[in-house]
């Protein structure tokens, strides 16, 4: 399998020959080879690499997630997509100016919340405005193109998080992104996705260097579309762990002792299709409950009947009964958003708090996704470029 990369440099660069050059990447964009995005741009004579932008964990991918990134100096331009504020995460015109194209190389995981798609939206946008080409260099989704899953954005819920109402889990290609994006919210870019070659969209992929640090593994982005709703409560998503976004629990005090057993059990009497729960206690080193001994469960996908969103809304319904009061949404700024709560960003409504917070059986809270993920997918269908 060739990603656009690949192809790319195979091609002898044609489509940049001669051309001052902007690339936004990160360490995870390698060629088959192993060689980064990165590299094989500053070593190639056939155009001029004039300027880097970084996404969200900066160029170098250490910083944690939320956490501003700044440029950096050296003989290239350094541009942080992601600061202090929300206009931080769009190129601006001076950032842009004296380049006669942008290319984007990111790896993805397959998730609305997951920002890189986000960025590649604003930069879309971006050079629209000032009539600049794009090239986006294509590469698999990690966790499979076929299944789609979970909620659109509606409308007055949009965010960093959800910036374009498509499916939690959109089953799509960066590149076949791009081109909905272009048709939906960028018409005017000049947009060329370089694809990917010998890949069969049917199969995950995983990666070399993990796209950020909190994604280590491809289970972790398997189970990720749905246990990134965590992160709209007070319960530790695992993140200062080896496995985040695997745990879940909540610190074990006098007022809040989370039985793991008997709430592995709540979890396993629901009958969710292709993943086991284990009782589990863990110490996060950073982040919620930092040094605090957690109470709560070990989320493993088992086989491809997974559903991670309906999974991750089960695992919500489960510690809100069990914990009571102690259960709490998160209340505080989140992605630059301070009047909608943390949850409705990534749910893209307040219709599932609401029904969680009613007491609503998880599947009938489900069952209004049912729609809107039949709409999504006929709706990308225009835009594949990978058939199964």
């Amino acid at each position: 399998m060739y990603n656009g990369l690949d192809v790319l440099r195979r091609d002898g660069f044609a489509v940049l020959r001669g051309k001052r050059v902007g690339l936004v990447t990160h360490p995870a964009a390698l060629t088959s080879d192993l060689v980064p995005a990165q590299e094989v741009f500053q070593a190639a004579t056939e155009f001029q690499l004039v300027t880097l932008f970084g996404p969200e964990h900066g160029i170098t991918g250490e910083a944690q997630d939320l956490i501003p990134v700044a440029g950096s100096g050296g003989e290239l331009r350094v541009h942080s997509l992601y600061g202090e504020s929300f206009a931080s995460l769009k190129p601006t015109p001076a950032m842009l100016a004296g380049l006669d194209v942008l290319v984007i190389d990111l790896v993805d995981i397959g998730s609305r919340y997951y920002t890189f798609q986000a960025t590649m939206l604003y930069c879309l946008e971006a050079c629209a405005e000032l009539g600049l080409p794009v090239v986006v260099l294509d590469r698999p989704n990690p966790i499979g193109g076929v299944d789609v899953e979970g909620p659109t954005i509606q409308a007055g819920f949009d965010s960093f998080v959800g910036p374009h109402p498509i499916a939690t889990r959109h089953g799509l290609t960066m590149g076949e992104l791009a081109k909905l994006y272009q048709a939906e919210r960028a018409p005017n870019v000049n947009l060329l996705v370089v694809a990917c070659e010998g890949y069969d969209r049917r199969q995950p992929f995983a990666w070399h260097v993990p796209p950020s640090p909190n994604m280590p593994h491809l289970e972790t982005a398997l189970v990720y579309p749905g246990m990134c709703l965590i992160e709209g409560t007070n319960l530790s998503e695992g993140r200062g762990t080896t496995r985040p976004f695997q745990y879940v629990g909540m610190r074990q005090t006098p007022r809040t002792i989370v039985r793991g057993r008997s709430l592995v059990q709540h979890l396993r009497g629901m009958n969710l299709p292709g993943v086991a729960f284990l009782p589990a206690e863990f110490r996060p080193t950073f982040q919620k409950h930092a040094g605090q001994t957690c109470g709560g469960v070990y989320i493993i996908p088992t086989d491809d009947r997974f559903r991670p969103v309906r999974t991750g809304l089960a695992v919500l319904c489960a510690f809100r009964e069990h914990l009571g009061d102690a259960f709490q949404w998160r209340t505080e700024t989140y992605e630059f958003v301070s009047h909608i709560p943390a949850i409705d960003l990534l749910f893209g409504s307040d219709r599932e708090r609401l029904a969680i917070d009613a007491g609503t059986p998880w599947r009938d809270i489900a069952a209004m996704w049912e729609p809107e993920e039949e709409a999504f997918h006929h709706r990308r269908e225009a835009y594949l470029l990978y058939r199964e």
